[in-house]
């Protein structure tokens, strides 16, 4: 019987299946392009093969396209019967993340990675802070993340899939030059691994190696591919990282470019959260804002997303905030508190919490949006995202402190995050 890269039996007796089934789940772990066309040679090879139709499930899910998703989840379902019994659990654990069962297909991963620890493919779902543990609401995510990647590391040694995801969980954990050294092995096994060069990119901003993360990346992104799922995410690091060093209009240009929405077939949870973050920390650090490009994101996120998921509708909020559409804001607010009040939500009334504060800032009413952040920031990993990301609460939190002329205050806040090195790009920040 066939066997994918990591030694597990394939139900497909097509080698031509076989090879472009394993290329573009490589692909899909590495967030390389050429998917969906691997997946298609696999699928006309073999039209039965039970798992291909579930990786284009996963791959149609990933990019938003839930009826096609819909579709090959039940093509995939209806043909896993005659395959082996860890490819049914495949499956199934990712027919239950496609279909919005997250913590059923937390627990189903748990228990198959007691008997199939190598099934890269079924446990990729449950890492990274967009899995299934980083968007549980919990507010112990990340070393939870941590622990359930951490036994993993004897069953794959240096496979290239597996040092990414691991370095990650050490990096969100504070252990970034670990987390530098096994994202520079990945990348040296696979230049294009997108997730290894994101993963850096998070290493050496931990770190605040900005000169390191300045080279590494003028040398990594002319090479990269456009057709990336992480291709607006990568660019977004960038950008912030040129506008950290001081280069505005290089940033401006790499984002506009490369992030705002008509400009990257990324997913649209990327192009929106990173579009709102983006011009929001653009103007923390003391530029002009920019009207028309917040019209783009905000018709975007209306036009894209009909139910609230806490980490886009806290970033929605920004794009409200800064238009002074305080009616849609005050919507957008109500509606977050209500379903986290009613415990639909996993991140209960968070994200509501945290787009008051971003109101409050916006409207110029600096003591309320420091009380309001103050008392929330231990609270804001739970919606999601990672510590880069949430650094849009940290730098609203130093900017209200300087507009409020606290500069003492905000020199005990950094005084209080000594194990973080990041540079923050927040007008007059410096004087603190």
């Amino acid at each position: 019987m066939m066997q994918d890269r990591y030694g597990l039996e394939l139900s497909t007796t097509s080698e031509v299946a076989r090879d472009a089934y394993v290329d573009a789940i490589d692909r899909m772990l590495a967030a390389d392009a050429g998917v969906e066309e691997q997946l298609g040679a696999a699928l006309d090879a073999d039209p039965e093969f039970a798992l291909a139709h579930i990786a284009l499930a996963r791959q149609h899910h990933l990019n938003a396209r839930g009826g096609e998703a819909r579709d090959a989840v039940e093509r995939a379902g209806e043909l896993s019967s005659a395959a082996s019994e860890r490819e049914q659990r495949h499956v199934e654990i990712l027919s239950k993340v496609i279909g919005g069962r997250v913590p059923e297909s937390l627990e189903l991963t748990r228990e198959h990675m007691a008997e199939c620890p190598r099934d890269a493919f079924a446990i990729a779902p449950a890492c990274g802070v967009f899995g299934s543990i980083g968007f549980s609401g919990r507010i112990g995510r990340e070393p939870e993340q941590l622990a359930f990647v951490e036994p993993l590391a004897e069953h794959y040694g240096d496979d290239w899939w597996f040092q990414t995801v691991y370095a990650f969980a050490l990096v969100e954990m504070g252990d970034w030059d670990r987390g530098r050294e096994l994202a520079y092995q990945s990348l040296a096994q696979r230049p294009s691994n997108a997730h290894a060069a994101h993963t850096l990119a998070h290493a050496l901003f931990e770190g605040g190696a900005d000169d390191e993360a300045l080279d590494f990346m003028n040398g990594w992104i002319p090479k990269s591919d456009s057709g990336s799922l992480l291709h607006c995410h990568i660019w977004w690091h960038y950008a912030l990282l040129l506008m950290t060093t001081e280069r505005s209009d290089d940033a401006w240009d790499a984002f506009r470019s490369n992030c705002l929405p008509g400009t990257t077939v990324s997913p649209s949870i990327n192009v929106f959260t990173d579009s709102s973050s983006f011009l929001w920390r653009w103007e923390l650090a003391g530029n002009q804002r920019d009207e028309t490009a917040w019209q783009t994101v905000r018709d975007y996120y209306e036009a894209n997303f009909r139910r609230p998921i806490v980490f886009v509708d806290s970033h929605a909020a920004l794009a409200y905030a800064a238009l002074g559409e305080t009616e849609r804001l005050q919507e957008t607010i109500e509606v977050l508190q209500e379903l986290g009040e009613a415990g639909k939500l996993p991140a209960e009334t968070t994200a509501a919490s945290l787009s008051r504060a971003y109101a409050a800032f916006a409207a110029e009413r600096w003591s309320e949006s420091i009380q309001v952040l103050e008392s929330l920031l231990p609270q804001v990993v739970r919606i999601g995202g990672s510590r880069a990301q949430r650094d849009l609460a940290t730098n609203t939190l130093l900017a209200a402190y300087v507009k409020a002329d606290r500069l003492e205050d905000a020199r005990r806040f950094l005084a209080g995050v000594q194990d973080r090195q990041p540079s923050r790009p927040v007008a007059g920040l410096a004087a603190a």
